[in-house]
């Protein structure tokens, strides 16, 4: 006696039984599940709105579904649905936050005072380094030419713009930590 491979569900006559019930419904209706999702503007997501469609449907385990079909696409309706409202509440903190930190970005007159009077006081450290130091730090790190663009427009070496540096660097750092102490 011959067997019935597609009555036993097995594929190409292996012993492989293809998915039954609900999940047999989905494996052959997913182009359309697809289409579905698509057609209702999940564009891009629409893969991984199939694949949230399998996880539910997997995890839930719900047992024999007398109508399958329009079952996976209520189900898919629902998945549409969740990531509307998913969207939609990111899009309202994103614009809650950033409305609440656009209003603390604004400086404050007190504020702005304060960084000009820290400016003024870098501003007026950097030249008491010196011409040479002073131009050096201005021009590496403000400017942004390399040590040996500034050594070449200063008419010195490398070194010297290196060492013009690292004494720029230490009277900073001491101005940081005075500053910090206060």
């Amino acid at each position: 006696m011959e067997r019935d491979v597609e009555r036993e569900g097995l594929i190409d006559g292996a012993d492989v039984p293809q998915p039954a019930g609900i999940e047999g419904v989905y494996l052959a209706n997913r182009p359309a599940l697809l289409r579905f999702l698509r057609a209702r503007g999940a564009g891009d997501a629409a893969e991984d709105l199939l694949q949230e469609i399998w996880l539910r449907i997997t995890a839930s385990r719900p047992g024999p579904v007398p109508a399958p079909l329009p079952y996976l696409y209520r189900v898919a309706n629902n998945v549409m649905i969740d990531r509307h409202r998913s969207l939609s509440q990111a899009a309202r903190r994103d614009a809650d936050w950033s409305e609440t930190h656009a209003e603390q970005a604004q400086p404050s007159p007190e504020n702005d005072i304060a960084a000009r009077q820290e400016a003024a006081q870098l501003l007026h450290l950097v030249d008491r380094l010196g011409p040479r130091a002073a131009a050096a730090l201005r021009r590496h790190r403000i400017d942004g030419l390399s040590q040996r663009e500034v050594a070449a427009e200063l008419g010195v070496s490398i070194s010297t713009i290196e060492s013009d540096l690292r004494t720029a660097y230490r009277a900073l750092l001491a101005w940081k930590e005075r500053r910090d102490e206060a």
